[in-house]
């Protein structure tokens, strides 16, 4: 950046049209204006065309179309081979491993997590096409590892999107071949954000967890789920991208195999107890019950915001899933099999002051 180099360059990934492109300083970075030369000719009737792109540069333009119009033919002359990286790259791809996702922004959410999903696998090539490990959440399942109603109805839009692609990819004529890996609560990096690797929103909430452990001790509820190291994501995915891809052998599902990545299930209050004994501390042997009508009380007391989804998920309370999938499944060792490996591995100090 101080040498004005485009973070596009640096990243090595642009979004364009709803599309995430591959880009190198071989070429232009797509720009947002030109996305309305895109809409002007997907205005026109190009579907049975054989569509001429001269002086195509990344190529950017030629994709969009190509992709939601699924022309007979479109010609790129590029004198460049590293031009159209993106689409050559996704055509002879055997395996892919799709982890893009988007939330915050209902229309960005329809475009990521739904849109450029079906325009990925429609530029596949379906000789070459081996699987396709797609990443979505546990939380749009039920414990069968059924679409959870709920999920479509109440879900936020990051929520809401997921459930949509599912029912795209079950729909789809290459389902079979996908792989749908549903992450529990997921654990990873540092709690002081050093190390390697980036820590997540789990981890990073061990320090305040931490910090109220005093009054959380006391408190009682009647609530479990299920959690995952990154690590552990890793190796299960890295096993399944190395294996011959065969039809779902999983019972009671469709054609897209589903595997709900976490270890067995732990309740809220051992998850305390657990924090409580690893920071050395003391645990009552009673605590106030968190009963459904406290929490409601609560909320209206302290004026707390809640949407749809939040309520659904306090009256859910439990959410488990049949069968999980943790990585001694597919015969692996887990990094992180229990929740003081997790602390361990987080760095959480056993003692004194936290940050």
């Amino acid at each position: 950046l101080l040498n004005h180099v485009p973070l596009a360059y640096l990243t090595g990934r642009q979004s364009f049209h709803g599309l995430a492109l591959q880009v190198t300083p071989d070429v232009l970075v797509p720009r947002a204006d030109t996305e309305t030369l895109v809409d002007w000719a997907l205005s026109l009737d190009l579907a049975q065309a054989r569509v001429v792109d001269l002086g195509t540069g990344s190529g950017a333009i030629a994709v969009a179309v190509a992709a939601a119009w699924r022309v007979t033919e479109f010609v790129t002359p590029v004198p460049s081979p590293n031009r159209l990286v993106v689409v050559a790259a996704i055509a002879s791809a055997t395996r892919i491993i799709h982890t893009a996702t988007a939330w915050g922004d209902p229309e960005r959410a329809q475009a990521v997590n739904v849109a450029a999903v079906k325009t990925l696998l429609q530029l596949t090539d379906p000789e070459q096409l081996e699987q396709v490990i797609y990443f979505s959440t546990a939380s749009i399942l039920d414990r069968q590892l059924q679409l959870l109603p709920e999920a479509e109805a109440y879900g936020t839009e990051y929520i809401q999107t997921k459930a949509q692609c599912l029912e795209q990819l079950e729909n789809h004529p290459l389902a079979e071949r996908i792989v749908a890996v549903f992450p529990t609560l997921v654990f990873g990096g540092k709690v002081d954000g050093s190390g390697r690797f980036p820590t997540s929103y789990l981890t990073s909430g061990l320090r305040d967890g931490a910090r109220w452990l005093w009054l959380a001790k006391w408190l009682r509820t009647d609530a479990s789920f299920h959690f995952i190291h990154a690590a552990d994501i890793a190796r299960v995915c890295a096993h399944l991208a190395t294996t011959p891809q065969r039809p779902n052998p999983e019972a009671g599902q469709g054609k897209v195999r589903r595997l709900v990545l976490g270890q067995p299930a732990v309740t809220v209050n051992q998850t305390v107890r657990s924090l409580v004994g690893w920071r050395r501390g003391w645990m009552p042997p009673v605590g106030l019950d968190l009963s459904e009508w406290l929490i409601e009380g609560l909320i209206k007391l302290l004026r707390i915001e809640v949407n749809a989804w939040d309520r659904f998920s306090i009256r859910q309370r439990h959410f488990v899933h049949e069968p999980v999938s943790p990585p001694e499944r597919f015969g692996l060792v887990s990094h992180a099999p229990t929740l003081e490996a997790v602390f361990e591995d987080a760095g959480l100090r056993r003692r004194g002051r936290i940050g």
